[in-house]
């Protein structure tokens, strides 16, 4: 075959470090505007973003030309840089190390938008921590839990 095919979408969840409310209403909607722009920089398409004040979700198309790891490296930093930059009282803004990322089937897409969509209402009944720890049980991602939240 001599073209390659692929159809690779992501919900991608991280965190603020020490899960700090940082992203404030006044910097949430630019934020992901600047996250939007640094995926469509490196090819890939942003579907949405959206998530409070202690961690993001995005829904992202991304080509195959990379890892994961590196998609994820070149958004957090580029955005916390933006952050620095833009917000100059937010010189103690960080991501926490690491990230989860799952795949999502083109069928599923509209219903996972709709999930970004309503984080408000979702984190006045489930916490970050309870959340994304459904999230590894619902994909059969081991984890031990005494060092998922170092």
């Amino acid at each position: 075959m001599p073209s390659t095919y692929t159809s690779l979408h992501y919900h991608i969840i991280f965190s603020t470090k020490e899960r700090r409310p940082f992203i404030t209403p006044h910097i949430q909607t630019r934020l992901y505007d600047y996250i939007g722009g640094i995926v469509r920089h490196e090819k890939g398409i942003l579907r949405c973003a959206g998530g409070v004040a202690d961690h993001v979700h995005m829904l992202a198309t991304l080509p195959p030309t990379r890892a994961i790891s590196d998609w994820l490296r070149v958004i957090k930093s580029n955005s916390s840089g933006w952050i620095h930059d833009t917000f100059s009282d937010q010189k103690l803004f960080g991501w926490q190390d690491g990230y989860g990322a799952f795949s999502v089937s083109s069928s599923a897409m509209s219903d996972v938008e709709r999930y970004i969509a309503g984080q408000e209402e979702h984190h006045r009944r489930i916490s970050f921590q309870e959340e994304f720890v459904e999230f590894l049980r619902k994909n059969e991602i081991e984890y031990d839990e005494r060092y998922l939240w170092d």
